[in-house]
């Protein structure tokens, strides 16, 4: 995932910053509980397509 480009993305629901999760291929909203996918190097950003994640999920998400 290009940084500058993590730099930019935020949630499309509530604007706030994504966390990448590389192993996933996951970019990750804490405050919407949500992990959008990337596919083929790009972030699909829709929130039908994205899953909610559990509370141990994101327990484990780096600080």
């Amino acid at each position: 995932m290009d940084k500058k480009l993590l730099e930019i993305l935020a949630c499309p629901l509530c604007k706030s910053p994504l966390i990448y999760i590389k192993k996933q291929q996951e970019l990750v909203c804490k405050a919407d509980r949500l992990a959008f996918p990337i596919r083929d190097d790009i972030p699909v950003m829709l929130e039908e397509e994205a899953r909610e994640l559990t509370l141990e999920e994101i327990d484990a998400l780096p600080k």
